[in-house]
């Protein structure tokens, strides 16, 4: 679990949003501007208990970020709701927030289907027109250093450092991953669905760890990896979050004769839907 919410602070909470005007403003949330938070993938749907950064303009009037677990469902007199229930908030911005979908707020899919879901925004009393997003069961994206492109967030292996080549994470230790490193690999990932505890939207497990229902397939260069374990991670006996809202963790342990280099694909098979190969992590023997 070393690094886990250090990892997420880096890289999954981040937000290019500007400063806008303080007074009050009617938000508007873009068509089409429901995304998964780790994939951004615009073609994609979105899964309960996730998280999804939401698109637009007059969101907020500034930056202000969740200092704390559980998350608020209002930050700076901004809140959203998905089908009339709150969501929870991680930070929200003049053009992007980010939230997590709650886990109640879409009826149970059955693999392999689809759904739609409302969400709208409010901002000082002023609500936006509701916006409708497709909705899934689950549907997997992996947190990387550019949304959906480039290094992933996967560290481990038997040193804690970084999958990626040496040098290519500024103040961090990386190298390559190691093939069958029983130490396994940890990958970062959101919306890949449900767990075996109840979870509250918001906050992490009160249990250390929750495996996922199904287990994922997980690629790397296009060969299955072994699958050591896949959910959310919680709270240890004291009580302290050890995970992060709506962020899942994979282990995994790469295959012999999975291919080698410094951009190897890394992806995610769940729910009919394979995330981008587009992510990628170094790889060597």
């Amino acid at each position: 679990m070393k690094g886990f919410i250090q990892s997420v602070s880096a890289f999954a909470i981040i937000v290019l949003g500007s400063t806008g005007a303080a007074y009050s403003q009617t938000p508007v949330v873009a068509a089409g501007g429901v995304l998964n938070a780790a994939s951004n993938d615009k073609a994609g749907q979105v899964a309960p208990g996730s998280l999804i950064s939401i698109f637009g303009t007059d969101l907020a009037s500034s930056l202000t970020v969740a200092d704390s677990i559980p998350l608020s469902t209002s930050l700076s007199s901004v809140s959203v709701s998905i089908n009339n229930i709150p969501a929870p908030l991680l930070f929200v911005s003049t053009g992007q927030i980010n939230a997590q979908l709650p886990w109640q707020a879409v009826p149970v899919l059955p693999a392999g289907t689809n759904g739609t879901a409302q969400v709208v925004v409010t901002r000082n009393g002023v609500a936006s027109a509701p916006v409708s997003f497709p909705v899934t069961a689950a549907s997997p994206g992996i947190f990387s250093t550019q949304f959906g492109v480039g290094q992933a967030i996967a560290y481990g292996n038997s040193d804690g450092a970084y999958a990626a080549p040496v040098g290519a994470i500024p103040g961090a230790t990386s190298h390559p991953a190691k093939i069958n490193d029983p130490a396994t690999l940890v990958i970062l990932a959101t919306g890949l669905g449900p767990v075996d505890t109840t979870v509250k939207d918001g906050d992490v497990p009160s249990v250390v760890t929750s495996k996922t229902l199904t287990t994922p397939t997980v690629l790397v260069g296009g060969v299955p990896a072994q699958v050591v374990f896949s959910g959310l991670v919680g709270r240890d006996a004291s009580g302290k979050a050890l995970g992060f809202v709506g962020v899942y963790q994979i282990n995994i342990i790469i295959a012999p004769g999975t291919p080698t280099g410094n951009t190897v694909p890394l992806q995610i098979q769940m729910n009919g839907i394979t995330s981008t190969d587009k992510v990628t992590i170094a790889v060597s023997n």
